[in-house]
C-alpha cells in the first residue's frame, strides 16, 4: 500500500467519520482545494438544507417539501440526494422534469460551484486509484478517486461541504486534488467494487508469486503461475462477464502483453479498454474461461474454440450464449468472447434496418419454395443476426430447418444445427451432403468458401430446397461474380440464385441527446445518394453525448441494407459474362437501393450521421 493509503488510515482512528457538526473554515478550505466554494454550512449535507435550496430555486414545490418533512427524520437513512430521487418528484414548472438522481446531482454541483462528473467505470483505472487512499478512508468521507494524473488527483464526492481530507491527500501525494460532484449511489457502489476487484487482483498475483517461488523449475514460464480455480481469479472473471453484460458489449477481448494483460470491450462496434491486469493473472483468467468452456486448458500452441451458456445478472437473469476463441500470441493466449443475447440476435425487420418496401421483398424471397439466398458483408456486419431472425420466422412445426455452421453461433431449439468438424473431415460440403438425406425444407450453410460447398448448395437448390448462406463481398452484385469465380457455371447461377442481401452496421444516434444541425453540402449529398437524385435535407442530426450513451452520442446500431433480386435482365447479363459495373447499373434500374442510399435515408430520419454511413459504406474500388 502506498503512503497515500497508509497515512490517512492512521488518522482514521481520530476521524474516519467526521461528526455532523464538525467545525471547518470554508474560506480556508476552498483556498486549499483551489475551488471557489462558499459553504453556507459545514460537515455533511443535511436533508433540510437541500430541500430548502430546491424550493428556493423552484425545483421543488412547497407542498412536496412538506411531504419530505412529514415523513420524519430520514437523514440517518441515506444521502439526501438519493432519498429525494427515490420519491420521484417533478419540478413545479410547465416542463415537469423528473428529479432523478443525476439531475439532482447536477443541481448540487452547480449550487456548490464544483464540476459535475458521472462516474464511467470504463474510464477509471481501478488499479491506480485504489492506491490513493484506503477503502475505509474513502467510505468514511464518501469520496472516491477516479483519476490519477501527473500532478493532479480527481476525487468524486457527494459531500461538497466535507473537505477535511483535501489537505491530507495533497500533502501525502504531493499532487493537487480536484474535487468533482458525483451521485452518492455510484460512489458507494464503485468504492466497494473497485477496491474489492483490486484486492482480488493483488491476491491472485501474490498467490501466483508464492507458487512460482516454491517451484523453481517453473521459472522458465512467462509470468506468475496463478491457479485458474483460485477464488480471486473466479471473482475477477465473474465481474468482467457481468460488467460486459451491463455495458451491452458484443465482444470481450483478453489480450496478453509483455508487461500487462489488457481487457477490452466492443460496444456498438467500437473497442474500449476496460482493465489492465498483471500477465500472470491474465493467464489464469484465460485458463478459468477455458475451463468453463470445456476446452483443453493444457493446449496453448494452437487456436481453440469453445462455448459457455450463462445468465446475465445472476441466476434469475436472461440466458446468454458466449462463443470462445483462443489464439496463441507472442506473450500468451489471446481470448475473444463473442456474446450472443437471444433477445438481441432475433429482431424484427425494422430493427434490422429494412425499409417497409425492402421488408416486403425479403419476405417474398424467403418464402420461395427453392433457390439460393445469399447474405453478404464483412465480419461484424450483422449477417448472423439477419439469418437467425429469418430462420426463426421460417422454423414452424410444418417446416424442417437445418443448418451447417462453423461454429454454431447460437444454439436454438427450433433449428436442427450441425457443427463443422474439420478434424474428422466433416466440412461444409460433407455436412450439406448429409443434410440432403434428412428431408429438409430450408437449409442454412454458414458460409460458401469453396467450389465443393458452392456445388452442393446449387444441387440442394436444384432439388427443391431453399438454401441460405453467406459470402464475404463488398456489395450484392459482387456476390454474383463471386459465385462464378468459385467455379459455378453461369447457367447454374441463373437457375438457382434468387436474391442477395448486402448489409453493414452503423451506430445510431442517442435519442436523448442528439442535436439538429444544418443540412449537408450538396456535392457530398449527391455523391452519397448516386445514382439516385434527391435534394439534401435542410436539417440533419449530430451526436452530443449524455449519460444514456456514455458521452459518445451514439446508442445501439442499425443496419444498412442493399437487396438485389435476380431479375431476367440480370440473368441475361450473367449469361453473357457482363462486367460487374453493368450488373450494378442494371440492379439500380430494377430498383435496388445501394448501401449508401439506405444510409442516406437513415440520415434524413435522424437515426445516424453521414460520417457513420461513409465509414461503413466507402466507395467501391474494383
Amino acid at each position: 500500500m502506498s503512503d497515500a493509503a497508509r497515512v490517512p488510515a492512521q488518522q482514521r482512528s481520530r476521524r474516519a467519520t467526521p461528526p455532523e457538526g464538525a467545525a471547518s473554515a470554508p474560506a480556508e478550505r476552498a483556498a486549499q482545494s483551489r475551488q471557489p466554494v462558499q459553504a453556507p454550512i459545514s460537515g455533511r449535507l443535511p436533508l433540510a438544507y437541500v430541500v430548502r435550496q430546491l424550493v428556493a430555486d423552484r425545483w421543488l414545490s412547497q407542498s412536496d417539501s412538506e411531504r419530505v418533512f412529514a415523513i420524519g427524520d430520514r437523514e440517518r437513512l441515506g444521502h439526501p440526494i438519493a432519498l429525494l430521487a427515490e420519491m420521484n418528484f417533478r419540478t413545479p414548472d410547465a416542463q415537469r422534469r423528473l428529479l432523478d438522481l443525476e439531475s439532482l446531482t447536477q443541481w448540487l454541483a452547480e449550487k456548490v460551484k464544483l464540476p459535475y462528473q458521472h462516474i464511467d467505470p470504463l474510464r477509471v483505472d481501478f488499479t491506480r486509484v485504489v492506491d490513493v487512499m484506503s477503502s475505509a478512508y474513502a467510505t468514511g468521507y464518501s469520496i472516491l478517486p477516479i483519476a490519477v494524473k501527473t500532478t493532479e488527483i480527481v476525487v468524486a464526492t457527494c459531500e461538497p461541504f466535507l473537505d477535511d481530507w483535501v489537505r491530507e491527500i495533497e500533502q501525502i501525494s504531493k499532487k493537487t486534488v480536484q474535487r468533482v460532484v458525483a451521485n452518492p449511489v455510484d460512489i458507494a457502489r464503485y468504492t466497494t467494487e473497485f477496491y474489492k476487484l483490486a484486492q482480488q487482483v493483488k491476491g491472485a498475483t501474490k498467490a501466483g508469486t508464492t507458487n512460482l517461488l516454491s517451484n523453481f523449475e517453473q521459472l522458465v514460464e512467462l509470468g506468475s503461475k496463478v491457479e485458474a480455480n483460485d477464488a480471486h481469479v473466479i471473482h475477477i472473471v465473474d465481474w468482467i462477464l457481468q460488467y460486459a453484460f451491463d455495458q451491452r458489449a458484443s465482444d470481450i477481448h483478453m489480450e496478453p502483453k509483455r508487461d500487462q494483460g489488457v481487457v477490452r470491450f466492443r460496444i456498438d462496434g467500437v473497442l474500449h479498454q476496460v482493465y489492465q491486469v498483471p500477465p500472470g493473472v491474465m493467464h489464469a483468467m484465460v485458463s478459468r474461461i477455458k475451463l468453463l468452456g470445456r476446452m483443453d486448458v493444457v493446449e496453448r500452441r494452437r487456436p481453440l474454440d469453445g462455448r459457455i451458456k450463462t445468465r446475465a445478472g445472476g441466476a434469475g437473469g436472461r440466458e446468454v450464449e458466449i462463443r470462445l476463441s483462443t489464439l496463441p500470441t507472442a506473450f500468451g493466449e489471446k481470448l475473444v468472447m463473442r456474446i450472443f443475447d437471444p433477445e438481441v440476435v432475433v429482431r424484427s425487420y425494422a430493427e434490422l434496418g429494412f425499409s417497409d418496401a425492402e421488408a416486403k421483398i425479403w419476405s417474398e424471397l424467403i418464402r420461395r419454395p427453392s433457390g439460393i439466398v445469399l447474405v453478404t458483408g464483412p465480419t461484424g456486419s450483422g449477417k448472423t443476426t439477419t439469418l437467425y431472425s429469418t430462420l426463426k420466422q421460417l422454423a414452424t412445426d410444418e417446416v424442417n430447418v437445418s443448418t451447417v455452421e462453423d461454429p454454431i453461433e447460437m444454439v436454438d431449439a427450433s433449428l436442427n444445427q450441425m457443427q463443422v468438424q474439420p478434424g474428422i473431415d466433416l466440412t461444409f460440403a460433407d455436412g450439406l451432403r448429409a443434410l440432403m438425406r434428412q428431408d429438409p425444407d430450408v437449409i442454412m450453410v454458414g458460409e460458401i468458401r469453396d467450389r465443393e460447398t458452392a456445388d452442393m448448395a446449387v444441387q440442394s437448390a436444384l432439388t427443391g430446397h431453399l438454401v441460405f448462406s453467406t459470402l464475404h463481398t463488398n456489395d450484392a452484385a459482387s456476390s454474383v461474380a463471386r459465385m462464378v469465380e468459385l467455379g459455378v457455371p453461369r447457367y447454374l447461377v441463373n437457375a438457382t440464385l434468387i436474391g442477395v442481401l448486402a448489409q453493414r452496421l452503423v451506430r445510431t444516434l442517442c435519442p436523448s441527446c442528439k442535436a439538429p444541425q444544418d443540412g449537408p453540402d450538396q456535392a457530398l449529398w449527391r455523391e452519397l445518394v448516386a445514382p439516385w437524385r434527391s435534394a439534401p435535407p435542410r436539417t440533419i442530426y449530430g451526436p452530443v453525448g449524455c449519460l444514456e450513451c456514455r458521452r459518445t452520442g451514439y446508442l445501439g446500431r442499425t443496419g444498412l441494407v442493399e437487396l438485389l433480386v435476380v431479375t431476367d435482365p440480370i440473368r441475361l447479363l450473367v449469361a453473357r459474362g457482363a462486367e460487374l459495373q453493368e450488373l450494378r447499373e442494371q440492379a439500380a434500374r430494377d430498383g435496388l437501393r445501394s448501401l449508401r442510399v439506405s444510409g442516406a435515408e437513415k440520415v434524413v430520419l435522424g437515426l445516424t450521421t453521414i460520417d457513420e454511413v461513409l465509414r461503413a459504406a466507402p466507395p467501391f474500388k474494383d
